[in-house]
């Protein structure tokens, strides 16, 4: 039985090597708040950390998509108390660098993410500074509350597109974040909205969450009919939301004249698509990229209760089952995967 100073946590040690390990507890300092996690979804990050494709702490507690109870604070928070109900921007800029003393933290070279090079919330207890929670609306489902961060990165890239009301959108990729880019799309008043995805369940969930049209893009005929509810014209936007060199390559031939391509998924950093400069001049193409959630977390808080986020299916794990989480990710087994470090009661299934 281990000493009632520790608490688990699962943390990754190497390429395939997840352990649940029993870490001190710490007090928070002046500035901090501890947090019991209640909901942390599983990202693809999260995989491609323990698969060792993408960088990060060794040994690190997973998991940055963190919904928490505050249990004790530091005796400099005033704003926040034991009770609430909190979400996590997971990131600690070094403040220092050109970026950050140019308001743009989020390409800081220094920046180190919570459940990448700093623990995560895949455990019972974690510390954080208070400056980084952020109180969630009364009656907030903590696993919707752990939808936050991945709804800011979401706001982010719907920034950097910059569409236009009234506009059709094309949107590659069904998964979670391409969910929540047709819900997006919807309350900016972009229509028709459709979506490209080879899985028949993502399809029905782009539908689900407010899609005008959804396709196989292995249906030779998908293209042609996507590209008739424009009148033939192409998609003034278009979103990948899935992180491919072919996806790209396929939204340069399906958007406008004037087009803008949103770069939003997470491609392998060995990926290279063929893009031809005179299409992108002739055509006048804009093609953007998207990283992270830039001051959006705030408002990713404020716009919860609008989306209509309790349309995705949850799936919860306790912590000693997140390598199975982590394939029920990979494969999608169902529309959303959370870790439940207190228990699925606490989730708020």
């Amino acid at each position: 039985m281990p000493p009632v100073d520790t608490v688990p946590a699962v943390r990754c040690h190497g390429p395939g090597d997840v352990r649940v390990e029993h870490l001190p507890v710490r007090r928070p300092g002046p500035a901090e708040v501890a947090l019991a996690p209640l909901a942390v979804g599983v990202c693809g990050t999260d995989g491609h950390i323990v698969g060792g494709s993408f960088p990060a702490a060794r040994p690190v507690v997973l998991g940055h998509e963190i919904c928490a109870r505050v249990v004790e604070t530091g005796a400099d928070v005033d704003a926040l108390a034991p009770g609430d109900l909190v979400t996590v921007e997971p990131h600690d800029y070094c403040t220092a660098c050109a970026y950050c003393r140019l308001g743009q933290e989020h390409l800081c070279d220094g920046k180190r993410g919570y459940g990448v090079r700093l623990d995560g919330g895949m455990t019972e207890r974690m510390v954080v500074p208070a400056r980084i929670a952020y109180r969630l609306p009364p009656g907030t489902p903590p696993w919707i509350g752990a939808l936050t961060e991945p709804l800011a990165c979401c706001l982010h890239g719907m920034d950097q597109l910059a569409p236009r009301s009234g506009l059709p959108v094309l949107i590659y990729g069904a998964g979670p974040a391409g969910a929540m880019m047709v819900a997006l799309s919807r309350t900016r008043g972009l229509g028709p909205i459709v979506v490209l995805d080879p899985r028949p369940d993502r399809r029905e969930l782009a539908l689900r969450m407010g899609a005008d049209a959804a396709f196989d893009p292995g249906d030779e005929a998908s293209g042609p009919a996507a590209r008739a509810l424009t009148d033939g014209l192409g998609f003034p936007h278009v979103i990948d939301a899935v992180g491919s060199a072919r996806v790209l390559e396929s939204a340069l031939t399906m958007a406008s004249r004037g087009g803008r391509i949103l770069v939003f998924g997470v491609a392998r950093p060995e990926d290279e698509a063929r893009v031809r400069p005179n299409e992108v001049f002739a055509r006048e193409l804009t093609i953007v990229g998207a990283v992270i959630n830039p001051y959006t977390h705030h408002r990713a808080v404020g716009m919860l209760p609008a989306l209509g986020l309790d349309r995705l299916r949850p799936a919860f794990f306790p912590l000693d089952k997140v390598p199975d989480a982590l394939d029920a990710q990979h494969v999608g087994q169902t529309d959303k995967v959370f870790i439940a470090p207190h228990g699925v009661a606490a989730a708020g299934r």
